[in-house]
């Protein structure tokens, strides 16, 4: 019985100096290389189509009433410096019409304010740092001239993009 318990706490006392001196008497070790990049992440996003834009009156001896929507919004993520948003139309307006847009800024960022849109890309925000934010308001203005006549429905294809400042 003495040497059963001798034995035990001999292999109990060289099991607790292996853990105090971190010892390991069966251990094997490897190494692993983990090789980690971020690349330029410049996304843009918008909420969805506005609503028709339809011009149907005028106050007396002025020209039609020009119309708003501004139920749309549009998110972003950057992680680059120096970016701003422009935006262009896939044709130009007919004659003695505007279409009007007004990208409110994200954070840091600095809008252009109401901007009469063309086939030309157009500045509408400059100044973005990193920044991911979603829900930023976008107003679109229709506008009209006497001049303009009777126009039936028809459609331009809004592209924005983000792009580097130069």
């Amino acid at each position: 019985m003495k040497k059963t318990f001798i034995l035990k706490a001999v292999t109990c006392c060289a099991a607790a100096c292996s853990l105090l001196t971190g010892t390991s008497y069966a251990a094997d070790n490897d190494t692993a290389t983990v090789t980690m990049e971020i690349s330029a992440i410049n996304e843009i996003a918008v909420s969805g189509n506005p609503s028709a834009l339809l011009i149907n009156s005028a106050s007396l001896g002025s020209g039609p009433q020009s119309v708003n929507d501004t139920t749309t919004s549009y998110s972003l993520t950057t992680n680059e410096t120096t970016q701003k948003i422009t935006g262009s139309l896939d044709s130009d307006m007919p004659a003695e019409t505007t279409l009007t847009i007004d990208l409110l800024a994200p954070s840091g960022g600095v809008s252009a304010g109401p901007t009469i849109m063309t086939s030309s890309a157009q500045d509408l925000v400059t100044s973005i740092e990193t920044v991911n934010q979603a829900g930023i308001q976008i107003s679109y203005t229709f506008g009209a001239t006497s001049d303009a006549g009777i126009i039936a429905s028809f459609q331009r294809v809004v592209t924005y993009t983000l792009t580097t400042e130069p």
